[in-house]
């Protein structure tokens, strides 16, 4: 199917490294640190065993990872939830969820994964996959809203300045 990630043996060693265990499904890594490492991977729609992965975009760096956590239990969600333009965030939901469509064959009938980013269908349910999915390229309003979170606590991700993204 189009876009099909290959997976890397470096990258599959990182990544399971960084997630405490082998990844469940094939994925590519579409965001890195200066020194190369992972910051964020791109899941196919579905695991290994054809159980759906809503999340497209994932989140891998442990800086960043701990970071966002920290701004999500100071009310980060709650907050950006009440800041963002809410038809902005309509449409990042409808943009990722076609974008993930996009990796599923036309003729696939099993289950299938369903919302937008994380697979929330409407506001916000997790900052870590809104940041993910826009370092990734893609417009999201919360996104860019721990963009600037981050930034007000000195720890945005800048893939141009090297040690950033670093403990």
């Amino acid at each position: 199917m189009a876009g099909d990630a290959v997976i890397d043996a470096d990258d599959q060693a990182m990544v399971t490294e960084l997630l405490g265990r082998p990844p469940m499904g094939t994925f590519s890594v579409c965001v890195r640190r200066h020194d190369r490492s992972p910051v964020v991977v791109s899941n196919m729609p579905l695991f290994h065993n054809g159980r759906p992965m809503p999340t497209r975009f994932w989140l891998c760096d442990p800086f960043l990872v701990r970071t966002i956590s920290g701004l999500e239990s100071d009310g980060g969600v709650k907050a950006a939830e009440a800041q963002v333009d809410p038809d902005g965030l309509i449409l990042t939901h409808r943009r990722a969820q076609r974008e993930r469509d996009a990796h599923i064959d036309p003729a696939y009938e099993g289950p299938r994964p369903f919302g937008g980013v994380g697979g929330t269908r409407q506001g916000v349910k997790c900052l870590h996959t809104h940041y993910a999915n826009y370092l990734a390229g893609a417009p999201d309003v919360v996104g860019e809203w721990v963009q600037g979170a981050l930034q007000q606590r000195d720890c945005a991700f800048d893939p141009a300045m090297p040690g950033v993204a670093s403990a």
